[in-house]
């Protein structure tokens, strides 16, 4: 409990960030429709996101040592900020793009801040408990960004008045903390291929993840809007998915732990498959099914990235993990950024289901290759705990390494006791 009410502040922070980001993309969408932006032009707006998120995530190392976290976090909160205000002023799809670039950019500059924040702060004895709340924070703050979406009215200057407001406010926990602000650290060496020669299958695992992760929160409103879907429905919609990846986080954690991590990510997207197919064959029916098919959806995708990640974990050097963890998100982006408009396209051709059937080939095909991987691909010495890693900005690597660092010492220290 101390050590909460001591990070009380970042992830106060954290929340009001995730509330903010979390409930733009929805919006974006009923707003694009209610104003007569094209299907596509739509999907243009989440593939934006993942632009300005990726920038955000080179520049931000950068830009903290240069002005240090307290001034670095102001600026792409502004940015953000200012993205979300100009939403009203100028009501054209390509300047929405340029302002939902600004809305990445501010998401993954903010959490480099505080995931910088929060590893130069913890210690040892602590480090494990910092990440849990972190992650916490983290998901509590998505989950309750789709709920929003039901009070908040579509196409309407207030939404947007008010959801600036929210990711304004998120300096102010952050401005008033007393913990002072860490020493700016060197600037991350990038290799944006590091992944792919440590663990193909891990990278595919990754690519995947992005590709369904973004697909789905960025794409899943503009399916939920041509069904018909309510407001409160929409947000429920979009919560389930969240909802479920959180009820998967224990349970897979321990299967990754126990089992071959290239076989689990292959029954992973095995069951991804089922349901999508769920979805597909009986969504129409009632909500209820539709609701009961995305948090199934969601347990069985939203780990595929942690998992993969685990997987290529095993086979790198301790001190490469932030290296390795930058790659791995880099791969997710590439991802992420072609989903949105790519699904938005077989919408428009091909019509509502396609999104669901498109993501279900996706998963098909990670397991065809998972099942080449498994027969020709190495096994590694020994295996890393597995961590939910979330997919917020590189920084998260040397919390991560901390802490695997951490985990491997006390192994090795109980296996000399025996």
């Amino acid at each position: 409990m101390i050590l909460i009410l001591s990070f009380s502040s970042l992830l106060l922070s954290v929340i009001l960030l995730q509330l903010s980001s979390g409930i733009l993309g929805p919006l974006d969408v009923l707003s694009g429709y209610e104003i007569g932006f094209s299907t596509t032009q739509i999907g243009m707006l989440g593939s934006a996101h993942f632009i300005g998120f990726f920038a955000g995530c080179w520049i931000g190392p950068g830009l903290v040592g240069q002005i240090g976290h307290s001034r670095a976090f102001a600026v792409f909160a502004a940015s953000g900020t200012v993205g979300i205000l100009l939403h009203m002023v100028i009501i054209n799809p390509y300047a929405w793009c340029f302002m939902r670039i600004l809305a990445g950019l501010c998401v993954a500059g903010c959490f480099t801040v505080m995931e910088g924040w929060i590893q130069a702060k913890t210690q040892n004895h602590n480090r494990g408990r910092s990440l849990r709340a972190y992650r916490t924070a983290d998901m509590v703050g998505g989950i309750a960004a789709q709920s929003l979406i039901a009070l908040l009215p579509h196409g309407n200057y207030i939404a947007y008045n008010i959801i600036a407001i929210i990711c304004c406010s998120s300096l102010l926990p952050l401005a008033l903390t007393r913990i002072p602000a860490p020493k700016t650290l060197p600037n991350l060496k990038f290799y944006p291929f590091l992944a792919y020669r440590t663990s193909v299958m891990a990278t595919a695992g990754v690519i995947t993840a992005g590709i369904t992760s973004a697909g789905f929160r960025m794409a899943g409103p503009i399916f939920g809007a041509q069904i018909e879907l309510s407001d409160l429905q929409l947000g429920l919609f979009l919560g389930s998915f969240l909802v479920g990846g959180a009820l998967a986080q224990y349970p897979i954690g321990w299967l990754a732990d126990k089992f071959d991590r290239r076989r689990l990510l292959i029954v992973l997207s095995f069951f991804a498959i089922g349901a999508c197919v769920f979805i597909l064959t009986l969504s129409n029916l009632n909500a209820t099914f539709l609701m009961l098919g995305t948090v199934i959806f969601g347990f069985f995708t939203y780990p595929i990235y942690s998992v993969s990640a685990a997987h290529a974990n095993d086979f790198i050097d301790p001190d490469k993990v932030v290296e390795l963890n930058a790659s791995l998100l880099f791969c997710f982006g590439i991802g992420a950024i072609f989903s949105p408009y790519f699904i938005s396209i077989l919408i428009e051709l091909f019509g509502t289901l396609s999104m669901f059937a498109f993501i279900a080939l996706i998963h098909f095909v990670l397991v065809i290759f998972g099942i080449i991987r498994e027969k020709i691909g190495q096994t590694p010495d020994r295996k890393t705990k597995y961590i939910f890693t979330p997919r917020t900005s590189w920084k998260i690597g040397g919390l991560l390494r901390k802490t695997r660092n951490q985990d491997r010492n006390n192994l090795d220290a109980n296996q000399s006791h025996e």
